[in-house]
């Protein structure tokens, strides 16, 4: 049937059709994924199908189009076996549990859907174009029915069929993120408005793009993350592009967005890349020091907070030329998603945002541990404290 339905029309459809496009193809292996071991149970709302009417019901192998406000929750990737702090995962399972696309059991074992996140996101971190890849039974109004059993802050906005083999994290080529901030935060400390009258001209926008070039190509990031030692052949990352938008104003605050697009990131990664730059600008250290940062040298560089950190899009390059046109398996581009995407960051995300920034001033109160960054420093100074504070920042999440 050719039609220019939404996918979720399309989906309400399917009965109609026999299910027919759904059914076609081979599933592959699973692919490994965490054991859930200690993870609390979920039973459904309805009476889980029996035997023979599983049977009936086609499991197939899909990725979820996900978005999020990450405020109160520690990261997106659950911590098995604990229940201590909720995360964007426990969120999901148990939707999926309660709206009957996977059996109960599933819930503790999440390796029985083959379930693959794309990427991990720290605590505190929104995503607008997070995606994950699992098998379930594609029951009707499968979107619907999930998102009825999760919070307003958590929305699956698109489904597609993939090969039966797909694992989400493995097919991604790279991964764009935003961060958004108040403006003052690019403001010299000894010569510009340190507050919310300050705006952003064009030199400093300019200077700021000269320095977040500099990241651009493949660097040893072993400074940028508490996790990897100098030569350890991980560090090193591929950055596409980095780069600052024009800026904007809400509720009389100037803001602006940083975007960067790269292969993967560490821990922290993103928010160090940020720090040390803003450092610059504000007038602490040379625009020498972000170079030196790659040598095997321990650098002190401060880490910007959680809040405006956004996961905008993953990018499946290869996997759609491959696939994306075989005719039966849709590539991975959400283009028809994006209005959607779109309003949810205009609800949900973006105030979040900028009403956390208001009330809780994390920005502000970051910058004001600025001047006690010895950005001098080698391997013996403050490597305790930094260990301490990624620590207490977060779990075992990466950017």
């Amino acid at each position: 049937m050719s039609c220019r339905m939404s996918e979720e029309q399309c989906l309400k459809a399917l009965p109609a059709m026999g299910n027919e496009s759904l059914k076609r193809g081979v599933e592959g292996k699973s692919e490994p994924a965490e054991n859930g071991k200690g993870v609390k149970r979920f039973k459904a709302n309805a009476k889980e199908p029996d035997e023979e009417e599983q049977k009936k019901l086609p499991k197939r192998k899909v990725v979820l189009l996900m978005a999020y406000s990450g405020k109160g929750y520690h990261g997106m990737q659950r911590n098995v076996g604990s229940s201590q702090f909720k995360t964007i995962e426990d969120d999901l399972v148990h939707a999926l549990v309660k709206s009957g696309c996977i059996p109960e059991n599933h819930g503790t074992e999440m390796k029985k859907m083959s379930f693959q996140r794309c990427a991990r996101t720290d605590k505190g971190v929104s995503a607008a174009g997070q995606v994950v890849s699992l098998k379930l039974w594609l029951i009707d109004d499968v979107m619907e029915k999930i998102n009825g059993q999760l919070p307003a802050q958590i929305r699956i906005l698109g489904l597609k069929r993939v090969t039966g083999g797909f694992n989400s994290k493995n097919k991604c080529d790279a991964r764009t993120y935003s961060y958004m901030l108040p403006t003052f935060a690019f403001a010299h400390k000894d010569s510009d408005k340190q507050d919310q009258g300050y705006r952003l001209n064009k030199e400093t926008l300019e200077r700021a793009n000269v320095l977040f070039s500099c990241y651009k190509g493949t660097h040893n990031f072993h400074n940028f993350t508490s996790q990897k030692a100098a030569r350890d052949p991980s560090a090193k990352r591929y950055i596409m592009e980095m780069y600052l938008e024009e800026p904007f104003t809400r509720q009389g605050m100037e803001f602006a967005v940083i975007k960067v697009k790269g292969q993967s990131f560490m821990m922290h990664q993103i928010r160090k890349m940020i720090g040390l730059v803003i450092a610059v600008l504000k007038g602490y250290m040379a625009d020498s020091i972000i170079e030196r940062s790659w040598g095997e040298e321990k650098v002190d560089i401060p880490k910007a907070p959680g809040l405006g950190l956004v996961l905008e899009r993953v990018h499946f390059e290869k996997y759609n030329m491959r696939f994306g046109s075989d005719g039966l398996h849709e590539p991975l581009d959400w283009v028809e998603e994006e209005d959607r995407i779109a309003a949810f960051k205009e609800e949900y995300i973006y105030p979040t945002i900028i009403q956390t920034e208001i009330e809780e001033k994390s920005m502000v109160n970051w910058l004001g541990t600025l001047p006690i960054h010895d950005f001098e420093a080698t391997a013996s100074g403050n490597q305790s404290a930094k260990a301490q504070d990624d620590e207490e920042d977060g779990n075992n999440d990466s950017d």
